[in-house]
């Protein structure tokens, strides 16, 4: 069974690879590397948009409006409502992760 995100990726092997990274990221501890792998993966402005895309995820839990979002990280309201839709899916991969930094963080 696939998921939906895996589905939008252009070709099977694009999933392959990503699903490849995922298994390798979820082994590694050590987090510089990690965060030293997605600098060498990543370009500076992709890395920014990753960033930028994690923040609204947790904007939006917090109850932050779309609007202030937009202005506060410079993001196009497009890509917030994308967002807001993922976070209400039943089982939705932004609620569990949240729900983990939540329990690391003691929030």
């Amino acid at each position: 069974m696939r998921t939906k995100n895996t589905d939008t990726l252009p070709n099977e092997k694009n999933s392959d690879a990503v699903k490849e990274i995922c298994t390798l990221i979820a082994g590694i501890s050590d987090e510089k590397l990690i965060y030293d792998f997605f600098g060498c993966l990543f370009t500076s402005a992709e890395l920014k948009d990753f960033a930028n895309r994690w923040h609204l995820v947790k904007e939006l839990d917090a109850g932050t409006t779309q609007r202030e979002i937009a202005k506060k990280y410079n993001m196009s309201l497009c890509n917030i409502t994308r967002g807001s839709r993922e976070l209400k899916k039943e089982n939705s991969a932004f609620r569990r992760v949240l729900e983990i930094l939540k329990e690391t963080t003691g929030q």
